[in-house]
């Protein structure tokens, strides 16, 4: 009886093993059956009509500056004759809406031989044919009006280009997926040197996905706080600063608050007059920060930083999910950051720098295009650095600082003759206000030189090289000696004249400049990444 039990539960095993393959079976073949399919001309999904018709909202608004004078010139044409300025605005319209069904009509991809082949464009044609061998980027992206619709937009970079190669906007998600996978594989393939192509499939396919890193909500207010660029969005509203204030007052006398009386300095206290200002300062800040915590929690929501094989997989995006798959072969550099606040918060950025595209340049906005790591902890950074660099020394070997004669040049040489000159005009003038306010931004800038030189540093091992440089922050580079694609060794008349130099060394991801360093360890420097190149004769990509 217990036999025949254990025989019914072994065949019921077996059928539910049995159908389980039989399901994949099923669904191998209905994507396989879909990838051949895929070598004739395919339309993409029509909620691309709704990508289309942002973009071209996106140019508009990015070009409406050049509108600007044109609306001046001929508003009071337009309020005069609403009539006849109608019909053309109905007309602009209807282009503007032909033109995006166009360019959804047009765009068509198909899949050939390992091949990407992409045809777009109404007036101007193009057609791109990219080798699944060339594509070293993979990025995913759904915006969340993708979502019920259950498509995605797949971008493909390539090595060494200056631009985004391929973007198909609107792809069944399971498909992308499968696309993406098939695209890996041949790439896998193609960097194994003769390995059967059966087997490399099913390592891949076997592969797990390791989670490194999450951010949680906490950490991302933490990122939003610690790198709010607010001196620089004041800095770009100072041309308006007049217009604003006059109309911020002509508000608050609106609604009853008297503020000649309210700012007026000579019947308070200094504790009042520093109770306003500083009351004052928490409402221009306020907002600002708010913004740049929001933009943070947008950018990095349900933040993931995963690992298959020696690939790295970046997810992150509240509106717009974004996944960006890095080969660890494409990594060029790490760059571990700290802002001043992130020194006090004791939190780092970490950075992998990939291959240098147009746009993807050390600014926030570049973040969705980057494997970027916010705001995490002294264990976690190190424990990633390791992760990809398991040999190399940051947190243990010294760094050589540059010569004092950079503080020479800049302080003695540049800064001190300008505010003697200008701070000179100032007393001869009795302009003591303005002579204090010069006081004030020189020791500012000279702090900020001599913080400077003070971080800069470089450092040399067996298998990486190593900066440090800041002011106020402190960021530390890393990066293997081989990924150096080209060298530079500068000197102007007075660095020759004090043995000294200037080095660049150039990346794939971007130059690195180490400044008033030694002739002879510049020298050294550059002969030790040459050799290392020569010697190892290993792909920087």
């Amino acid at each position: 009886m217990i036999e025949q039990t254990n025989l019914e539960k072994t065949s019921s095993e077996q059928i539910s093993l049995g159908e389980t393959i039989s399901e994949q079976t099923i669904s191998e073949q209905t994507i396989s059956e879909k990838t051949i399919s895929e070598q004739t001309w395919q339309r993409i999904s029509p909620i691309a009509l709704v990508y289309f018709a942002i973009n071209v909202i996106k140019n508009l608004l990015g070009n409406f500056v050049y509108f600007i004078p044109a609306l001046i010139a001929g508003y009071s044409h337009i309020k005069e004759n609403p009539t006849l300025w109608l019909p053309i605005f109905l007309i602009v319209l209807a282009l503007l809406i032909i033109g995006i069904f166009l360019s959804f009509y047009f765009f068509q991809y198909r899949l050939n031989k390992e091949h990407i082949e992409i045809r777009s464009g109404v007036f101007a044609k193009k057609h791109l044919n990219l080798p699944f061998t060339r594509i070293q980027n993979i990025k995913l992206e759904q915006p969340i009006y993708y979502r019920p619709f259950n498509t995605i937009c797949m971008v493909l970079d390539t090595a060494g280009s200056i631009k985004q190669e391929a973007k198909i906007v609107a792809l069944d998600i399971d498909f992308a997926e499968h696309l993406k996978a098939q695209i890996l594989t041949s790439n896998q393939n193609q960097s194994t040197i003769k390995k059967d192509t059966a087997t490399s499939n099913s390592q891949i396919n076997i592969a797990e996905e390791k989670i490194l890193n999450q951010r949680s909500l906490s950490d991302l207010i933490i990122h939003g706080l610690s790198n709010n660029r607010v001196w620089i969005f004041l800095g770009g509203l100072a041309p308006f600063f007049d217009n604003i204030a006059r109309a911020v007052g002509n508000g608050l006398t609106s609604i009853g608050i008297n503020t000649d009386q309210l700012f007026s300095i000579a019947d308070k206290s200094w504790w009042q007059i520093s109770l306003y200002a500083l009351s004052l300062t928490f409402l221009i800040f306020l907002p600002i920060t708010l913004f740049s915590v929001f933009g943070s929690i947008l950018s990095f929501y349900n933040y993931t930083l995963s690992k298959m094989d020696d690939k790295y997989i970046r997810r992150s995006g509240l509106l717009t999910k974004h996944e960006v798959t890095m080969k660890l072969s494409r990594l060029q550099m790490v760059i571990r950051q700290q802002d001043w606040l992130d020194i006090l918060l004791k939190r780092i950025n970490l950075k992998f720098e990939q291959n240098q595209s147009t746009g993807q340049n050390f600014q926030a906005g570049a973040y969705n295009s980057k494997i970027i790591v916010p705001s995490i902890t002294e264990k976690e950074c190190q424990a990633l650095i390791n992760d990809v660099y398991p040999h190399n020394n940051l947190t243990k070997i010294k760094f050589i600082a540059i010569s004092k004669r950079y503080l020479l040049r800049y302080l003695a040489y540049m800064l001190l003759p300008c505010y003697l000159f200008i701070s000179t005009i100032a007393l001869y003038n009795s302009k003591w206000l303005a002579f204090t306010w010069l006081t004030i931004v020189f020791t500012l800038i000279a702090f900020l030189i001599v913080m400077r030189w003070y971080r800069w540093g470089y450092a040399m091992d067996e298998h990486y090289i190593y900066v440090r440089k800041g002011a106020l922050g402190v960021d530390y580079l890393c990066f293997e000696r081989f990924k150096v694609q080209q060298t530079k060794f500068k000197q102007s008349i007075f660095l020759r004249r004090h043995q000294l130099c200037k080095i660049q060394l150039i990346l794939a991801s971007g130059t690195v400049n180490i400044p008033y360093m030694k002739e002879k360890s510049g020298y050294q420097l550059i002969n030790e990444c040459l050799y290392q190149v020569e010697k190892t004769h290993r792909s920087w990509m």
